[in-house]
This record gives structure tokens, sequence and C-alpha cells, in this order.
């Protein structure tokens, strides 16, 4: 069934949000929310929209998937700031062609993934377009005082640290692309998982002085941070990650795996700038989140022209990321 009212429609998405938190103290349903912040903690707060052909198609990704992939994106951001959700806005921006049962289970994925993390979602707004589906949502956590992480905080000689594996959101779009058979890529691709509790463990241990997320790849956030503190950089490319999949995926295409996971984006992984003397920390948060692998792949150094990555000896120039007006 198309969506025939706005106000019938807000009622039953409503019922399908986990219920705020105590901290909520005016949700959905008035013109703003009031929320009372923890004491001692500071507000990080960061948006961002997934829009219909560019960072998902309703042709291979599920209503459910899509509202996973929107809070997702904002859940990494926090993480890479060490924040831990409290809150999120969501924004529905509907084409007429949506019907409401797929409007009701895209809130189910973002419900699902809330609930997970315990986000209340306190309100947002939906409208209809011509254009395509949109899901616009600003999220907010809190963090201890000076304990965020940002990514202009890297000096020369911090070792270069990533969470998990790389490529395999890239190589799933791809798999997606050219309809191969289904794979654990499409699944990194569709729902990105978010590095929550690492990102708040790292900066609750002080165990790094900058982090960024791999929203749009390996590379872009190596430049970013490197950019954003002075520094350079140099990567070994015999120690970058590539998801096993991928590797193979691309292997298979004579196209180099190394190059592409760098390049590739929507991992949604963690980078961190590590000192050596907070190594340690680092060891120990690795050894209680057993389940989400740190490897180190480099290091930063004092030339602040220097993008570099070792490939046996040889010295290549850091492939360039995603970037939404250059990559058309």
């Amino acid at each position: 069934m198309r969506i025939s009212s706005e106000h019938a429609l807000l009622a039953k998405l409503l019922a399908r949000l986990p219920r705020p938190s105590p901290a909520v103290l005016v949700g959905p349903g008035d013109d703003a929310a009031v929320v009372a912040a923890s004491r001692n903690e500071r507000l990080v707060i960061t948006t961002d929209a997934v829009v219909e052909g560019v960072h998902f198609s309703r042709a291979s990704s599920t209503p459910a998937d899509i509202g996973h992939r929107a809070l997702a994106v904002n859940l990494s951001d926090l993480a890479a700031m060490a924040a831990t959700p409290r809150w999120a806005l969501v924004s529905l921006v509907l084409p007429a062609s949506l019907h409401e049962t797929e409007a009701e289970e895209l809130v189910d994925g973002l419900a699902a993934l809330a609930t997970r993390y315990g986000v209340s979602v306190i309100g947002g707004n939906i409208t209809r377009t011509d254009g395509p589906l949109v899901v616009d949502v600003t999220a907010g956590g809190e963090v201890g005082s000076r304990k965020w992480l940002t990514r202009s905080g890297a000096r020369a000689g911090d070792e270069i640290y990533v969470s998990g594996t790389i490529g395999g959101a890239a190589a799933g779009l791809e798999m997606l692309q050219s309809r191969a058979a289904a794979s654990e890529c499409m699944t990194r691709h569709k729902r990105p998982e978010p590095r929550v509790r690492l990102g708040v463990a790292v900066g609750r241990a002080r165990a790094a002085t900058a982090a960024m997320d791999l929203s749009d790849g390996l590379a872009d956030a190596l430049e970013q941070v490197a950019t954003a503190s002075g520094v350079g950089l140099v990567v070994d490319a015999a120690l970058v990650p590539v998801d096993v999949l991928a590797r193979e995926w691309w292997t298979a295409r004579g196209v180099d795996a190394v190059s592409a996971a760098l390049a590739g984006g929507d991992d949604y992984e963690l980078l961190f700038a590590v000192p050596r003397k907070c190594a340690a920390a680092m060891r120990t948060v690795t050894r209680r989140l057993a389940h989400t692998p740190l490897t180190k792949i480099g290091e930063f150094t004092k030339d602040p022209r220097e993008r570099v990555v070792l490939r046996a000896g040889k010295k290549d120039a850091l492939p360039k990321g995603f970037e939404h007006f250059a990559n058309r």
C-alpha cells in the first residue's frame, strides 16, 4: 500500500522505535527534543545522509538494510571520536513510489541497531519527494573531558593501526553490480558494522592520539589524518589486512588487491595513530576486544609531503581514496 497519510505513518513508525532512555525528557511528538546531559561528559554531534543511487540501491538492499546503514554510518563517526552514542534524529525523505510497509521495514532496521547500542531516537521529520529515497540522521554521543579523538593529533613516529579487514565492502559493491553469487562481502557493503566499542575503549585507555573512520576508504583516511596533523606517512603493503574474499575476487580479475582495498570505501573500520609509549595500552584494548583485530600497518613520518606505500622495498604513491565530486 502506498503512503496515504503522513500522520498515520508517523504514528506507526514511532511505535517501532526503542523506548527512549530516562535521559530523554521530551522525545518524539513535540517540536523539539529535550535531553539531559550526563555530568562531566562532553557532547559529540555528527550528521550524515544516505542517498539512493549514491550510497545504496533499492534493487539490491532491503529497506531494513537501508535503515541499518543510515544509523551505522553515524555511529561510526562517533566511534572515531571515542564517543558513546546516546541519541539520534532521523529525517526520512520518501519517494511517492515507496510503500508503507517498506518505510516500516526501514525503521525496523534502524531501530534494531539503535537498540543494540542503547541509542534513543528522539525525533526527526518525514517529507515526500519526487526524487530518490534519502535517510538523513543526526546522532549525538558523550565522551569524557579531553578523552575525545580527532584527526589532527598524529605525530611523527606514531604507529598506524587499523581495525578489522579492508576492502570487503568495496568488493561487495562490485559483486552486487555484477550479480555475483551471494558473499559476505555483499553483507559488509549493505550492513556496515560500526566499531563503537573499540573507539570508546581506545579513547578511555588514552591509547591513541588521532583517529578516523574509513567511510571513504583507508587511503582517504590516511591522507586526511596526515594532512590535519601536518605529518607524512609510510604504509607497508604486506601488512594491510585485505579481506580474504575481496582479495580472491580482485586477484581473479587481475586487479591488485592491496591498491583496490586502500582506495575502496564503505568499510567503516577505524584508523588510529598510536604513540610507541601507548603500545601497551593498545595491546590491553586488543585483549579485551579479542573479536576486533587491530593491525599495525605503518607509521606517520616527519615530512608532511610523504605519502608512501612500501612494496617489497619499492616506494609507491598512496592511491587516492573516494571523493564524492571527484569520483563521477
